[in-house]
C-alpha cells in the first residue's frame, strides 16, 4: 500500500471488506480518522493516522517478508476454488495486500517468498537481475555429460522461441543434481529436463537470490525474514 492513501481503500484493504463497504461505513459515519468522524472518501490518510472503524483501530502491518515452505498440494495464488493456497498456511493479517514472488507448482515443494513490497519481489525475480533459484531435482535418468553442457548453454523449450539463460548444474548423484536458474517461466525446470530426453520426479526450491530456506521450518511452516536477508 503506498501512502498517502485514499481513506476507503486503506479501510477496504485493512479490514479486508469490500470498497463499496468501504464506502458505505464511512457514510454511516462510522469510521474516524484521528478522532474525528469523516465521511469524506478520498480523504489522504499516512501510516501515522489512527484510523478506526466501528470502535476498532486498523493499523497498518508495514511492510512485511516472509519465507515459507512449500509443501506439495497447495498452490501458490491469493485464492483458487479448486487447491488449497499457501495463504492458508500464514496466520496473518491483510492477507490481501501480500504476493509471493516467485511461484512454484502445486507439486514442488521448497522455499516461498511472500511479501507485500512489490519493488523488492521485482528485484528477486526479474531476470535481468541475475538472481539465481536454486532447485534440488530427482531425475527419471541419470542426466549425461551432454545434458548437463547443454543446460548451462541454454536449451530450446517446448513452444519458446528463445533459448532459457544459462543455468548452472551441480551432479549430486546419478539421479539427483542441484539446479541453479535466473529465469522464472512456467514449469521451466521441468520443461528444461525435458528438452535434454530427462524427466523430473520430484523438485523442491532450496534457494531464491542468496535467501535459502531455513532448515528449521518443517512442511507448511514459515517465519519473518532477518534484516539480513531482505537485504540480500
Amino acid at each position: 500500500m503506498k501512502f498517502p492513501c485514499r481513506l476507503d481503500k486503506f479501510i477496504s484493504n485493512l479490514a479486508e471488506i469490500p470498497r463499496t463497504h468501504a464506502k458505505a461505513a464511512i457514510k454511516k459515519k462510522r469510521v474516524t480518522v484521528n478522532g474525528e468522524v469523516t465521511r469524506q472518501l478520498d480523504q489522504a490518510v499516512t501510516e501515522q493516522d489512527e484510523i478506526m472503524l466501528d470502535g476498532e483501530i486498523l493499523t497498518y502491518q508495514g511492510i512485511r517478508y516472509f519465507m515459507l515452505n512449500k509443501p506439495e498440494g497447495y498452490v501458490c495464488a491469493n485464492s483458487d476454488e479448486l487447491h488449497a493456497t499457501v495463504f492458508e498456511l500464514l496466520d496473518e493479517p491483510n492477507l490481501s495486500e501480500l504476493h509471493i514472488a516467485g511461484r512454484l507448482d502445486i507439486d514442488t515443494t521448497g522455499l516461498v517468498l511472500i511479501s507485500n513490497d512489490g519493488q523488492w519481489s521485482h528485484q528477486i525475480t526479474s531476470p535481468k537481475k541475475q538472481k539465481f533459484k536454486t532447485y534440488l531435482v530427482e531425475l527419471a535418468e541419470p542426466l549425461s555429460e551432454q545434458a548437463v553442457s547443454e543446460l548451462e548453454q541454454g536449451v530450446q523449450l517446448h513452444g519458446e522461441r528463445d533459448l532459457t539463460l544459462p543455468a548452472k548444474v551441480e551432479v549430486l548423484a546419478p539421479y539427483q543434481i542441484r539446479l541453479h536458474i535466473v529465469e522464472g517461466k512456467y514449469h521451466q525446470v521441468k520443461r528444461m529436463l525435458a528438452a535434454v530426453g530427462n524427466k523430473v520426479v520430484t523438485l523442491h526450491r532450496e534457494a531464491i537470490a542468496g535467501i535459502e530456506l531455513d532448515p528449521d521450518l518443517a512442511p507448511g511452516e514459515y517465519r519473518l525474514l532477518s534484516e539480513e536477508e531482505v537485504a540480500l
